[in-house]
């Protein structure tokens, strides 16, 4: 069989095959650019919807991230229990019943007292917290604590409380070193509390009054003013009077297991009768205190009335039942605030000699 004759150009040569021509001219440019692939308007579409889908998801990856640390500070917050921070404004007593809290030098070390008791009894809150979360997750209420519900790891809080101890220590000893050994002292008494002298009758109470007149305390510690008796004894049974009346609500709303260990050493009669010493001590203190100023005794006098006016709303309140969380019904009842505020304005009345 024979192949077909190569077919030759006008000159006698043979006429070169596309093949040949392919490989012996050279490709311009402009061809090599049209012989490359272009995908069409459809896959060009579809790539760039592809490319806002992947910014988009890094978008929301980066809102989830930024949101879990947001939750995360929150439930942080939640756990350092920001409402017993009110019990450490105490650290104003001292300063405000001598009359140098308007001192700007005064003002700060007080304001710096106050945030480093803050740190350290949120502290001691975590600590106690991750040890009683088991016992906290019985519990109507404290069930819903970030440690016991989960929401703050056992190893985040023992974190944070490690820096907002050392935070807090710190601060106080660029105060002054005194009030950096009180606010050492508070956590040790705090911590002795949690791990032993709570289960213990009586001690418990001691316990808990003396951390109220530590942060009474710590304000003539950290602005350097002296301490009287009477201040400290008033101080001290008004701190037993609101410990005593909370054990007496607990009493009598014990439930079973859940109930505090050292309500088996109480009982109502008994708590009945501390509550009416320390007020009869705190009010004999604070008529003898109040009788005695060398100035300006009208204005303290006057004082006497809202005292006994709030410790009376108060002894009213526990009859009722009220009493287990004494921060949150002093800052509820309209009528403990109003007296709180008519003692207020007639005390600093008295400090600061108005009219």
């Amino acid at each position: 069989m024979k192949c077909c004759p190569a077919v030759r150009s006008p000159a006698g040569g043979r006429t070169p095959t596309p093949s040949q021509k392919s490989r012996s001219q050279p490709i311009s440019y402009a061809d090599a650019r049209n012989t490359i692939p272009r995908p069409s308007a459809p896959d060009a579409r579809l790539g760039a919807h592809e490319g806002r889908s992947a910014e988009a998801a890094h978008e929301r990856r980066a809102e989830r991230g930024r949101g879990a640390h947001g939750r995360g500070a929150r439930v942080l917050l939640r756990a350092c229990r920001p409402r017993q921070w009110s019990k450490n404004a105490l650290v104003l007593a001292a300063p405000t019943a001598a009359g140098r809290i308007g001192w700007p030098s005064v003002a700060l070390e007080v304001a710096g007292a106050f945030v480093a008791l803050c740190l350290v009894s949120s502290a001691t809150y975590l600590l106690n917290d991750v040890r009683d979360r088991e016992q906290d997750r019985l519990h109507e209420k404290k069930r819903l604590r970030p440690v016991a519900s989960g929401e703050l790891s056992v190893a985040a809080a023992l974190r944070a409380a490690a820096v907002l101890a050392l935070a807090g220590l710190a601060l106080a000893f660029a105060i002054a070193p005194g009030l950096a050994l009180l606010a050492a002292g508070y956590m040790l008494l705090t911590g002795s509390y949690s791990l032993w002298l709570r289960r213990v009758a009586i001690l418990d109470m001691l316990v808990i009054a003396a951390g109220f007149v530590l942060r009474a305390f710590a304000g003539g510690v950290a602005s350097d003013i002296y301490l009287s008796r009477w201040f400290v004894i008033v101080t001290a049974c008004g701190a037993v009077f609101l410990v005593a009346a909370k054990r007496l609500a607990e009493l009598r709303r014990q439930d079973g297991a859940r109930a505090r260990a050292s309500l088996r050493g109480y009982s109502s009669r008994g708590l009945i009768a501390t509550l009416a010493l320390v007020a009869a001590l705190a009010t004999a203190a604070y008529v003898g205190w109040a009788l005695t100023r060398p100035a300006h005794v009208v204005w303290y006098a006057c004082s006497i009335v809202p005292f006994l006016g709030w410790l009376a709303r108060y002894a009213q309140l526990i009859a009722r039942g009220a009493g287990q969380a004494p921060e949150e019904l002093i800052l509820r009842d309209r009528a403990l605030l109003a007296l709180s505020a008519g003692w207020t304005m007639l005390f600093v009345g008295g400090v600061y000699a108005w009219g």
